[in-house]
């Protein structure tokens, strides 16, 4: 499944893979949340709380569309947090991994904390 993240100075798209996480957050779609940063790194705040995963991780690939449950968040690291050790994504916590962003994760440098978010539903080509 893919979304799109939408906020007032730009947007990517992101494919999700299929877990507990994403079906979750796909029933949820539309989500509007207002965006927080974190170094590199975008969060905001969505309508479900999943489970944590047994696959859930600290550390992740710039790009990782990752799920934080101690906040039910979406969290969409770009580069380094304040607890990354050297370049690493580090997030706040263990996180569900969902998916990936198409594209350059770097486009997410242009959100700003108390921006609007959107995540909607891509159309699945006919």
């Amino acid at each position: 499944m893919q979304i799109r993240i939408s906020w007032p100075t730009g947007q990517l798209t992101a494919t999700l893979e299929e877990t507990p996480t994403s079906a979750a957050l796909a029933g949820a779609l539309p989500i509007v949340s207002t965006a927080r940063t974190w170094g590199e790194e975008v969060y905001f705040e969505t309508p479900v709380s999943p489970a944590l995963e047994s696959d859930a991780r600290e550390v992740v690939e710039p790009g990782t569309v990752a799920f934080w449950t101690e906040g039910d968040a979406l969290a969409l690291p770009y580069g380094p947090t304040p607890v990354s050790r050297g370049g690493e994504c580090r997030l706040a916590s263990a996180c569900n991994v969902v998916g990936r962003i198409d594209g350059d994760p770097r486009l997410l440098a242009t959100v700003r904390t108390g921006d609007r978010i959107r995540v909607d539903r891509l159309q699945d080509p006919a």
